[in-house]
């Protein structure tokens, strides 16, 4: 790595070790969430995943390393991002079955076909387009914001890359809950909602919604995972998470 790139791009690790993954530096980082979203998804072997922006691809990488023989295609706007994503699935051996498109989910058909995964998953930008305040850098308001796509949009393009039967799973800001819940039905049934909640007593700040498509089934609450204890010590199914590389069944 060139020294003057080597200033702005980290190299940090995940699942105790296991992967490292290069990043910048500066602007949205891949931490925890990431993590939980890769550790959720009820993938087997043969089975196809889409990472709808992917940032550098942790979600996906995290998930391909737990699960042996499950191909995973990420979707990423921003060709820096795009670049160290697909160095990370060389980094990590993993190209064989880790792939990175560079492309727009507006262009939907025109970037990768319809109905064609198994799974299409996603950490989609957190803050409503009207809110906070505008980052002085378009790359990290893209990461963050939704300033070019709303969520319903974004949720709209997962959508149409899901098979028939295939299951969506999206991780977010539990206060847009209702927003999900609205974009994904009727098309999304048996949909499970896992509260991520930081600590005992505190409002859950991310929830993990999961659900198939074309399932016949309602909605389920799941009791959630919690992150730390009282004691701010990471909790023994975090830990086996994020330290182990354990799935998150819920």
């Amino acid at each position: 790595m060139a020294s003057a790139e080597s200033q702005d791009i980290s190299q940090d690790s995940f699942l105790g070790g296991s992967l490292q993954v290069l990043q910048p530096k500066v602007g949205y980082r891949a931490g925890m969430d990431a993590v939980l979203l890769g550790a959720s998804i009820p993938a087997v072997a043969g089975q196809s995943v889409l990472d709808v922006g992917c940032g550098v691809g942790t979600a996906g990488l995290c998930l391909a390393t737990r699960v042996n023989d499950v191909s995973v295609t990420g979707l990423e706007l921003q060709p820096r991002l795009h670049a160290l994503a697909t160095r990370n699935a060389d980094n990590n051996h993993l190209a064989d079955r880790v792939r990175f498109v560079c492309g727009d989910v507006r262009d939907k058909g025109q970037v990768l076909p319809g109905r064609c995964f198994d799974h299409v998953i996603s950490n989609p930008p957190y803050i409503a387009e009207a809110s906070g305040r505008v980052s002085p850098s378009r790359h990290t308001d893209l990461s963050k914001r939704e300033s070019e796509v709303t969520l319903a949009e974004w949720i709209d393009a997962m959508l149409y890359w899901v098979k028939e039967r295939g299951y969506i799973t999206i991780i977010h800001r539990a206060d847009r809950l209702h927003e999900i819940i609205e974009a994904l039905s009727p098309r999304i049934g048996a949909l499970r909602i896992c509260p991520v909640w930081p600590k005992p007593g505190r409002d859950a700040n991310r929830v993990l919604v999961q659900g198939r498509r074309e399932a016949r089934a309602g909605l389920t609450l799941t009791p959630g995972i919690t992150v730390r204890d009282n004691l701010d010590s990471v909790t023994p199914e975090m830990e086996r998470i994020q330290r182990y590389g354990h799935d998150l069944v819920f």
